[in-house]
């Protein structure tokens, strides 16, 4: 018996094998979920579809999240095949390079309204066309970062989109208690996707991380796929509005320099 069996999960935001998407996808399926997938481009079929066929998953449908008549054909699609939703994952994040970087007040008008309506705005949208096919109840996951916390170097209008994130979800938590929906988002430490790769500095922070993180070690997908397996798991059923942070305790720190570091400087 896996965690998840006779559990149908919608997931948003698989673009490649090394994307965190695909970790949770993973874990889901080993625990026996029936995958439906959503990617975000035609470009990106053939990077999925290998994936899908090695879980045995035949449903994937292309959506611009931005599009409500994309969203709402892709939620018609699952109702008519599975019928409901159990599980909903929300793994989509993106900003204009110009928005990242440099000075946070140089941030655009049209990038901020862009970086806000595809990493923030589509979980509510999400959200909504799920909640009827959650009628047994069901949990939302989200993918964050510490950034929408604590200032860390070049997030600039992805921070303000994934900081929206988190305050959603706490919101949604409240909205879709009572439909027994629970919604909660990972906070996940850096990982090498090809999302990240488009941050300024991404590369510095990689190598910096496991030297002061209190657990010592890197985050990988599979890490944060098993923490969504438990928030989308009855073991979780009593959870709802959190933020989960697989970050190795990135999280607990005031001071971020290494011992090595300090002393260099003493």
């Amino acid at each position: 018996m896996g965690l998840l069996d006779g559990k149908v999960a919608l997931i948003f935001g698989i673009a490649n094998n090394r994307s965190i998407a695909w970790g949770i996808t993973k874990a889901f399926a080993d625990a026996g979920a029936t995958i439906a997938l959503s990617y975000a481009m035609e470009s990106l079929e053939r990077r999925v579809r290998p994936l899908a066929e090695e879980i045995g998953c035949d449903f994937m449908e292309e959506c611009d999240v931005t599009d409500d008549a994309a969203l709402d054909d892709v939620f018609k699609k699952v109702e008519e095949r599975f019928g409901k939703i159990d599980i909903l994952v929300h793994s989509v994040a993106f900003a204009n390079r110009d928005d990242l970087g440099g000075r946070f007040v140089d941030i655009s008008r049209d990038g901020f309204k862009m970086a806000l309506d595809i990493s923030a705005y589509s979980l509510i949208a999400m959200a909504k066309r799920a909640e009827p096919l959650m009628s047994d109840g069901g949990s939302i996951i989200s993918l964050t970062y510490y950034a929408g916390e604590k200032v860390m170097p070049d997030y600039n209008v992805m921070a303000v989109a994934k900081a929206s994130l988190q305050i959603m979800t706490k919101y949604l938590a409240k909205d879709l208690g009572p439909s027994k929906i629970r919604v909660n988002t990972i906070s996940a430490g850096p990982i090498k996707t090809l999302a990240a790769a488009g941050i300024p500095g991404f590369k510095d922070l990689l190598r910096h991380f496991d030297h002061v993180a209190p657990l010592g070690e890197m985050i990988t997908i599979e890490d944060v796929g098993n923490a969504a397996l438990f928030l989308a798991s009855d073991l979780s059923k009593m959870i709802t509005g959190e933020i989960m942070h697989v970050d190795s305790g990135y999280n607990v720190l005031g001071l971020t320099a290494t011992r090595e570091e300090i002393q260099a400087r003493e």
